[in-house]
């Protein structure tokens, strides 16, 4: 991919998301790139089911430590592309519920531009290895990156590069899973 793609894809991924010294909001709700991951998605309201989750699993002492992290959020909407059954089964599950979380986590700090170099970098499709365990590919899809997990489950960014004090946010409008966890 040339550079002149590139900076057309990375401004693609960006378009519509005002940068973190403008506060964006996620939700309607201003995010603060002073706060921490757990902190500011809080206070998202489309992301409700996420904090719910998180509180859950255990996992809200995690997101408002140190990082770097990556946080790929998933939106309410896209929790409720999983059937109640199974979400209700998943948010009774500590230990599954911590994996299929995690898989949304990545242990470094990513930006847009750095996505969407690595996909570049490497011929249009990038490993994400997550604190989970789970590798999650990164494609450009019409300047949208769009990651697969590993039952081939896709979720498009629809909102890049929330700073956070800990990290970066990247919305999606799909949950991933772990191998294997398809069937949600």
């Amino acid at each position: 991919m040339n550079k002149i793609t590139l900076t057309t894809c990375a401004a693609l991924l960006a378009a519509g998301t005002a940068t973190a010294q403008d506060n964006p909001t996620v939700g309607g709700a201003e995010m603060f790139p002073e706060k921490t991951i757990a902190a500011n998605a809080s206070n998202a309201p489309n992301l409700t089911t996420l904090v719910t989750a998180v509180t859950e699993a255990g996992l809200v002492d995690t997101l408002n430590g140190p990082g770097p992290f990556t946080v790929f959020a998933p939106t309410n909407r896209a929790f409720e592309r999983i059937t109640d059954e199974s979400l209700n089964a998943l948010l009774a599950n500590e230990q599954q519920l911590r994996q299929v979380l995690t898989c949304h986590v990545v242990a470094a700090n990513a930006d847009a531009n750095a996505i969407v170099g690595m996909i570049a970098d490497d011929n249009g499709a990038h490993p994400v290895p997550t604190v989970g365990g789970c590798t999650l590919t990164a494609t450009l899809e019409g300047g949208t990156v769009v990651l697969t997990d590993e039952n081939g489950r896709e979720a498009r960014v629809i909102q890049s590069d929330v700073t956070q004090s800990n990290g970066v946010v990247h919305v999606i409008d799909r949950v991933l899973l772990p191998a294997g966890q398809a069937a949600m």
